[in-house]
């Protein structure tokens, strides 16, 4: 599908507003849940092909922290959180007050902090998207994985079954003074689910 050329700048705007509210509701999700004001950005969306998720996030070899579910309702799909493992220690260190001691393994009480983190972000997301279009959007419950960005999307692919060959990417910025911890988020509709959602923004689909 030609999704790009038939993806205009105000469509993109559109979608940037659903980010920025979702990532209003996931702030006041997070400050409720730490106690703490959270701040958060949306600084960008655009719509990328399957094959270029991994070289966003650095390239296939990447290692990263990935929250994965599976998305349910009217509008199926995949979605997936992503942070690099330096924006990941930055995370728990800056917003969660975690230290991370060792680099290269992390904690059950660590781990299970990035999931809560991934969890509150893909349903605020979720919300917000379904609440724009009218259209009804379910998280799964998400699993949590470390490995190569490369792989994880190909788990993602044995997990999940087919998935579409484009994706949006929101990206994110959690705020913390002169801190800024950056993360992305990949929504992949199963190609069936892109015209209603496409049709429910106003995009004409052939």
């Amino acid at each position: 599908m030609e999704l790009f050329d038939r993806f205009a700048d105000f469509q993109m705007d559109v979608l940037k507003e659903v980010g920025n509210i979702g990532a209003g509701h996931a702030a006041t999700a997070l400050a409720k849940l730490l106690d703490k004001p959270v701040d958060m950005l949306v600084p960008k969306v655009r719509m990328v092909a399957f094959e270029e998720i991994a070289e966003s996030v650095g390239g296939a070899e990447q290692v990263v922290i990935a929250i994965f579910l599976r998305v349910e309702g009217e509008t199926p799909g995949n979605l997936f959180f992503m942070l690099t493992m330096h924006s990941a220690k930055k995370l728990l260190r800056n917003l969660v007050g975690i230290e991370v001691i060792d680099h290269e393994q992390y904690s059950e009480m660590e781990l299970s902090a990035l999931s809560e983190i991934g969890n509150i972000l893909a349903g605020s997301y979720l919300s917000a998207l379904a609440d724009f279009t009218q259209l009804s959007m379910s998280p799964t419950v998400p699993a949590l994985a470390i490995d190569m960005a490369g792989a994880i999307l190909s788990y993602g692919l044995i997990q999940f079954g087919r998935m579409g060959d484009s994706a949006l990417l929101i990206d994110t910025k959690f705020l913390d003074g002169n801190n800024e911890v950056e993360g992305r988020f990949f929504l992949i509709p199963d190609p069936e689910s892109f015209d209603k959602i496409f049709a429910a923004l106003g995009v004409q689909c052939p």
